[in-house]
């Protein structure tokens, strides 16, 4: 009978399937911090394998000039910058959402592997940016491929915010709230990625022709966004709250203004 009993318990109808059901964050985090890892391992490998100029060429060709015989490798050495610093500032952002996670769900833990997903192409992503010829057509689909992996990789992350403010008493840290100090400041930094990677996509389509600098562009100014970000959230806020002790303010006015009429004159 104790046997039996144990066996209803551990039935497949005790299990639940339900993607609210919890999830263990420390190896949602374990996992993603190792593919972040070997993402960024297979970058240096690539850079490391074929852009490093042969002794012979540097003789022969440059005069033994180093330095001009890596200005040729110039646009690959740029491009894995660019993308090593794109894998960076994406772990930073997991890594922040996750320390105001107190509790992973299934739900959020798929969005994590689809995020990583587009993570781990990445390394695809600055091979073709760094192979195809300057202003080919080629070059600018390649552009376009990169700023659409970015883009759902990114995106992922915020639907993991998103996930989690709506049981946000449960999986969030009281800072990262509604209301919460850092509740603002996480939702730029989540969105920023996002929107320059898709403006950067549609610039790209509207404008073939600076397709590069629009995207070096991008890879440049986020880094710098990302420093500024705290204190152009908290400039916003001000400017906000400003704006509505204002409205509010006026608002008070008219409410005593209309206190101190007469009837007859409120009427007219």
């Amino acid at each position: 009978g104790h046997r039996d009993e144990e066996e209803a318990h551990y039935g497949l109808e005790a299990f639940n399937f339900s993607l609210s059901e919890p999830l263990s964050k420390e190896r949602v985090e374990a996992f993603s911090d190792g593919v972040y890892a070997i993402v960024a391992t297979l970058l240096i490998l690539d850079i490391c394998e074929d852009n490093v100029p042969d002794p012979r060429d540097v003789g022969e060709k440059f005069h033994g000039s180093l330095l001009e015989a890596l200005s040729e490798y110039g646009p690959n050495y740029l491009a894995y910058f660019g993308s090593f610093v794109t894998i960076g500032l994406l772990w930073f952002v997991h890594h922040s959402l996750f320390l105001y996670v107190t509790k992973a769900t299934r739900l959020m833990g798929l969005f994590n592997i689809l995020s990583l997903a587009f993570i781990g192409g990445l390394p695809l992503a600055y091979q073709l940016t760094s192979e195809f010829a300057e202003k080919s057509h080629n070059e600018i689909e390649a552009i376009q491929v990169s700023c659409v992996t970015t883009f759902f990789a990114s995106i992922f992350q915020f639907a993991i915010w998103t996930t989690a403010l709506l049981h946000e008493r449960e999986t969030l840290h009281p800072f990262a709230r509604y209301g919460g100090k850092e509740h603002a400041f996480m939702f730029a930094k989540l969105a920023l990625y996002p929107c320059v990677s898709l403006g950067a996509f549609f610039l790209t389509c509207l404008l073939s022709e600076f397709s590069t600098e629009i995207f070096h562009l991008m890879q440049i100014v986020i880094p710098f966004a990302f420093l500024a970000l705290r204190i152009f959230v908290r400039i916003s806020l001000t400017l906000m709250k400003s704006v509505m002790s204002l409205s509010r303010q006026k608002v008070v006015l008219l409410e005593e203004e209309e206190a101190c009429l007469s009837p007859t004159e409120t009427l007219s």
